[in-house]
């Protein structure tokens, strides 16, 4: 007979102890052409995932197989059509690893990831994943006009002073700049208007940023511009299913574990217009499982990873290649 941690996909060690993971899931920036499409070929779990995507969004006019396997780099830069495109992808993966008998005791996901975070934990199902990303993606392209918003990473600066010149640079502005992303201890995050952006950018090279890039994207995320998305999003939020999650996922707000779907609801709608705490979410993940895996597209968050929890154990699955050999 097979062990209940066996039969829940747990993965084992060679002694058959169940091993403790943690799944961390990309969000946007991660996306590239041609994404998932060698998934699809080599794995049939990999297909279903794909088929029930595009089942699901048809009714929104979008096939995500249709838009990560053919469309350019430019036209998956736009959020409505890169938001599900990654949940898929990332659905994906963690639907091949359960057949190879890996699944995570932990879970958490860089903004957008949250949603593949809560699929992973049976809090939300693929298909309700899927709708809930495409209308968050449309009520953020919404929020701001093309070229009023802007973001950029900040290399070589402490948050604290980061958050300092933003601060600055919304009062000599009198518009929005703030710290979206906590990426890593050396690597923060700022969004708002673009005119605050560009102040915040001259403030921050003054006080010896190493660099100051501005990020191709479509939206402010994770700033007060956002609140009209926060505001339309949130009924579809209210009105979604949530399940009891199965794992705890650690939150992108709180930077703590729940495993209550109420939390898990009111973290995601509070996360459009909040800062992505990922640097304490990485930290608590290293306490919580001895060695984590990226699920999903991209290497991105390994390589935040590195920076933050330098002796933490992290894997790699963004490609069939990976997958075909990964072992926990």
């Amino acid at each position: 007979r097979r062990s209940a941690a066996a039969s829940r996909g747990v993965p084992r060690s060679s002694a058959g102890d169940a091993v403790s993971l943690a799944f961390l899931f990309p969000g946007q920036g991660s996306q590239f052409a041609g994404m998932g499409k060698d998934l699809v070929e080599a794995f049939p779990e990999a297909r279903r995932v794909y088929e029930r995507a595009d089942a699901a969004l048809q009714p929104m006019g979008l096939s995500v197989s249709k838009a990560s396997f053919e469309a350019s780099d430019e036209d998956l830069r736009q959020t409505a059509v890169t938001q599900p495109a990654i949940v898929t992808h990332a659905v994906a993966v963690l639907e091949v690893l359960k057949a190879k008998g890996v699944a995570p005791s932990v879970a958490a996901g860089h903004s957008l990831g949250e949603y593949s975070a809560l699929v992973a934990a049976g809090a939300l199902t693929l298909e309700d994943a899927v709708v809930l990303v495409r209308r968050r993606g449309l009520f953020m392209q919404e929020a701001v006009p093309a070229g009023r918003g802007a973001m950029a990473a900040v290399i070589g600066l402490a948050p604290e002073v980061v958050a300092e010149a933003c601060a600055e640079a919304a009062a000599a502005t009198r518009e929005v700049c703030s710290v979206a992303n906590f990426n890593a201890p050396d690597q923060t995050v700022v969004a708002g208007s673009a005119s605050s952006v560009a102040k915040a950018a001259e403030i921050l090279k003054a006080r010896g940023a190493r660099r100051v890039l501005p990020l191709s994207v479509s939206a402010p995320f994770h700033c007060a511009l956002m609140k009209p998305a926060e505001e339309k999003l949130a009924p579809f939020l209210a009105a979604a299913a949530f399940r009891p999650l199965a794992i705890p996922v650690v939150t992108n707000v709180d930077a703590r574990e729940t495993t209550s779907s109420e939390v898990a609801r009111e973290s995601l709608r509070r996360q459009i217009c909040s800062p992505v705490r990922w640097v304490e979410s990485v930290q608590r993940l290293a306490v919580l499982a001895p060695s984590g895996v990226e699920a999903g597209p991209g290497t991105v968050l390994a390589g935040l990873a590195k920076r933050i929890a330098k002796d933490w154990p992290m894997k790699i699955t963004s490609t069939a290649a990976a997958l075909a050999t990964f072992a926990p």
